[in-house]
């Protein structure tokens, strides 16, 4: 495939090489990474399905923002959501679910954890595995987008992407996309949130969580507000990923998932300009 667009892009000026090697390859690592991370997080978090503001957690303590939790009723058991003081009814999602015709009384569902069972130990094997696997490539992606350009030409925000913002938002909204060589001002913003802000946040707050940087690193929990609070921002910064991610499929549908998808695999991407910059 990649010889077939190297060999195409030699009579057809608009297919440019847009992706090298490492920028393809960390991007499916992280892919696979990210699954296994959100949903073994998952499963840790149903060892303890709360949220806490502060450093510690407990019965004494009134600094939840969210509690997920099964009640026993007359008409049966009912899953509840407690968030930041409002109550919803989840039964069937979270709290009490189904799992192959046997109810669980967990806070995620099983077909949403890994292992689909209750097992924290494996759930925090499997976590810490692919959260070094992710901070392994992190870094080699940091050192190959800065020696090559891509960090500066494509994630660093400057004052022309900013100025552009608005009118590349009202072409989104009518589903007007431009295929250019570099990414769109829109793009750049939610790339330089992922990799300047949700990347090193999920990463730290991790750490914090740990009880070894804890003793090494004290000051790192204090940055977050607590042992707690860090937990917590990382527990949204997650669903921030989620958000993303369906964000980022529906564009990449909506653009031509076949451009889109060839130049994460080949490097190759169909422009609309010609091979020249917009």
């Amino acid at each position: 495939m990649i010889g077939n667009d190297r060999v195409a892009s030699q009579a057809d000026p608009r297919l440019i090489y847009r992706q090298d090697v490492m920028t393809r390859l960390t991007h499916w690592v992280w892919a696979v990474a990210m699954f296994f991370l959100l949903l073994s997080g998952l499963q840790i978090f149903n060892a303890r399905p709360n949220l806490y503001i502060g450093q510690e957690s407990g019965f004494a303590y009134q600094n939840s923002i969210l509690d997920i939790y099964a009640l026993n009723r007359e008409g049966g058991p009912i899953g509840q959501t407690k968030l930041f003081g409002t109550t919803f009814d989840t039964t069937g999602v979270l709290g009490v679910s189904d799992n192959n015709g046997r109810v669980s009384f967990t806070a995620f569902p099983g077909w949403a954890t890994i292992p689909s069972y209750r097992d924290l130990g494996t759930g925090r094997v499997v976590h810490f595995f692919f959260a070094w696997i992710l901070v392994g490539t992190l870094l080699m992606w940091l050192v190959n987008a800065i020696s090559s350009g891509h960090l500066w030409r494509d994630i660093v925000l400057k004052p022309r992407d900013i100025r552009g913002l608005p009118r590349d938002i009202w072409d989104h909204v009518r589903l007007r996309f431009t295929h250019g060589r570099s990414y769109t001002p829109l793009q750049k913003v939610a790339y330089f949130g992922v990799f300047a802000v949700a990347f090193p946040l999920i990463i730290l707050t991790g750490l914090s969580m740990s009880p070894g940087m804890n003793a090494a690193w004290p000051w790192l929990t204090e940055i977050f507000g607590g042992r707690q609070t860090a937990r917590t921002i990382h527990f949204f910064t997650m669903l921030a990923f989620v958000l993303f991610f369906i964000v980022h499929i529906a564009m990449v549908v909506l653009a031509g998932p076949f451009n889109e998808l060839r130049s994460m695999i080949t490097g190759y991407y169909r422009t609309s300009t010609h091979g020249e910059e917009k």
